[in-house]
């Protein structure tokens, strides 16, 4: 009877060494498992890097419709790329209609995109390059509290931000996703370009 319990005994530690040894190993594959996935996984969504995928959002969200100038060509209106994201030129003019008319209608109307006329007056789209004219002075937290609060330059009392941008879901956008469109903004080629300010509407000088 002894023999026989000393046997059971035995067998049950040996069991039980067993299973604590393979739970052990079970656990020390998992955690290797979940580093090797981490190690793994793609900093910037599979872009090799954070401008790369900055690079991405800023064609993909389509901000060269407005801030890259157009160039006519036998195909109709191309971007201008020598001129990337430097925003509506001094030296381009508005549509030309009948202001009054158009806000007392509340129409719309752009010509390539770089200027707006509606209701809210005329707003221009801005110089995104990093040349001083543009955000070569920006902070990544003014472009940040910029695109969130939708203010220009990001800085405490300056004007909200004008229609078509103000209309834009840049509020909703992560932080990670806004830094990487700073990042990659700022490795653009400088280009100096002193954008108008906006024109108030004409309804509001009668």
């Amino acid at each position: 009877m002894k023999k026989s319990m000393f046997f059971l005994s035995s067998g049950f530690a040996l069991i039980l060494t067993c299973f604590v040894s393979c739970s052990e190993s079970k656990s020390e594959i998992k955690e290797e498992a979940v580093a090797s996935v981490a190690e793994a996984k793609p900093d910037f969504y599979g872009y090799e890097s954070q401008v790369k995928w900055g690079e991405h959002l800023v064609t993909v969200m389509g901000c060269h419709d407005c801030h890259t100038p157009k160039k006519m060509t036998e195909k109709g209106p191309e971007l201008d790329l020598t001129l990337a994201l430097s925003g509506h030129s001094d030296k381009m003019p508005v549509a030309e209609v009948d202001r009054k008319k158009f806000e007392e209608k509340g129409y719309i109307v752009t010509n390539d995109f770089t200027s707006w006329v509606g209701p809210w007056g005329i707003s221009y789209a801005a110089n995104l390059t990093p040349d001083e004219t543009g955000i070569g002075n920006w902070t990544e937290e003014q472009f940040l509290t910029s695109l969130k609060k939708k203010i220009m330059k990001g800085l405490p009392g300056t004007r909200p931000m004008l229609p078509p941008m103000a209309m834009m879901p840049f509020d909703q956008m992560r932080d990670d996703e806004l830094k990487a469109i700073f990042a990659y903004l700022k490795t653009g080629t400088p280009i100096k370009n002193i954008v108008p300010e906006p024109t108030p509407p004409a309804l509001a000088r009668k």
